[in-house]
């Protein structure tokens, strides 16, 4: 059996707002209806799809976050705002325990930036949500990406890629140190003696850093967790030794089979090497299925998307996005979309940007954006539920696990299709999970 998570790609946040709104299911009701751009801000929808997903099977949902309105393409917010990429958007931290009320078994992961909470904030309240949620949640620790957003947090620009990690180390290792402040049986709850807790079992942690000090204990005892599951994104090598460190699961990009089969190894390699067990780890593979009624129905979908990447708006968006991976640095309108790709790297998501020119080598820069969007579903994975059922079970068992983090257009007819139609398919080959036998996300997980 394998994993499965949710990829809500955009946050708490609005939907593309592209000019596309005479397309069925289309840019204009992106998220769950027509009602999407009015109401994104509001938890029903959110309650809708973690209530889908728990029923499909799926172990958690993963909340994508950034802080800025990013302005790096063209020198301004218009084409942002304009089009509602990556902005307005909300903390998702509120909502979790919304969605964690409205299911039983789910996990919620939301995004957790490094520079935008100091380590003691964000230990207690990571506790405090592993309470509310009884043992469901976890955080997607990042290094954020963008100048924009370090200068949001009172910096003059991000700090260098390497050295985000380095810091990423060290708050991690003072989160983990706050979270073990109190011993195993510190509460005892004596009403003989009226005593509470142990104090002897309680410690400051004196923790003293490069860039982090805290000096504890944690002033709310742990959760059913104890540790909030830790989830990690980096796949640049500075990003993979920080998730064989510390994460529990780890969102990894799918370009191949022989690529996902060795990033895994790789994974397994670095936490044995950090004293840990290779299964610790469980790696969900980010795919962007094309599910249809049948596999003709898919194929035409194919053909819709590949005819909409073609747009000049679905192009300039595309080049928006290499602008804001870049960390803000490369501005992507500047080049000629017919000539080559550039050779840029940036400050952002290295690894990303890096893939990016490596597989597009030989290709004009419009080539690559149109070609970029996946309009044949990632690895194949296109057609009936069963076909991509199928086609999932023989990628995981030549990959050898963890399992997929999906991540489709959230609208009502793309959930549907997925939680009722996929899951199904993939439950009746016995490829993914059919109940929830333990209580909490990190045991979940490990079951299998």
């Amino acid at each position: 059996m394998f994993h499965l998570g949710w990829f809500l790609g955009k946050g708490f946040g609005v939907p593309p707002f592209m000019g596309l709104g005479n397309v069925p299911w289309g840019p204009r009701r992106t998220v769950f209806d027509g009602r999407a751009h009015h109401e994104w801000m509001k938890p029903d929808l959110y309650v809708d799809l973690v209530r889908s997903l728990e029923r499909g099977g799926f172990d958690f949902l993963f909340m994508e976050d950034s802080s800025m309105v990013e302005d790096s393409y063209g020198g301004s917010m218009e084409l942002t705002l304009k089009y509602g990429l990556m902005a307005p958007k909300n903390d998702p931290v509120p909502l979790v325990p919304l969605l964690t009320a409205a299911t039983k078994h789910l996990g919620v992961i939301p995004t957790i930036s490094t520079i935008a909470y100091h380590p003691y904030l964000a230990a207690r309240l990571m506790t405090t949500l592993d309470h509310l949620s009884e043992g469901r949640v976890g955080l997607n620790v990042v290094t954020s990406v963008t100048d924009r957003v370090a200068q949001n947090f009172g910096h003059d620009q991000h700090f260098d890629h390497d050295l985000r990690y380095e810091m990423a180390d060290e708050w991690l290792d003072a989160c983990g140190q706050l979270w073990e402040s109190w011993e195993p049986g510190a509460v005892v709850l004596d009403e003989e003696s009226g005593t509470y807790a142990d104090h002897t079992k309680v410690h400051p942690v004196d923790f003293t850093g490069k860039w982090f000090r805290t000096r504890g204990p944690l002033n709310t005892i742990p959760g059913p967790q104890r540790r909030p599951v830790v989830a990690q994104a980096g796949n640049s090598i500075p990003g993979r030794d920080l998730a064989a460190k510390y994460a529990d699961t780890l969102l990894a990009h799918a370009s191949s089979v022989e690529s996902m089969k060795a990033f895994r190894d790789d994974i397994r390699e670095r936490a044995v090497a950090h004293g840990r067990e290779p299964d610790d780890v469980k790696i969900l593979y980010l795919v962007t299925p094309t599910v249809g009624a049948t596999d003709a129905d898919a194929a035409e979908r194919n053909r819709v998307n590949r005819l909409r990447a073609e747009d000049p708006d679905q192009i300039r968006t595309r080049l928006w996005s290499m602008s804001y991976v870049s960390g803000g640095r490369v501005d992507f309108s500047t080049f000629d979309l017919d000539g080559p790709v550039p050779e840029v790297v940036g400050n952002g998501e290295q690894s990303s940007m890096a893939a990016f020119v490596e597989n597009n080598r030989g290709k004009t820069l419009r080539q690559a954006v149109v070609e970029g969007t996946h309009f044949g579903g990632t690895l194949g994975l296109s057609g009936s539920p069963d076909t991509v059922a199928a086609r999932m079970g023989e990628i995981m068992e030549e990959v050898g696990g963890d399992g997929f983090l999906l991540y489709p257009q959230p609208n009502r007819r793309s959930i549907a299709e997925i939680s009722d139609g996929l899951c199904t398919a993939l439950r009746r080959r016995g490829l993914i999970r059919d109940g929830y036998p333990h209580a909490t996300l990190r045991e979940n997980l490990l079951d299998f």
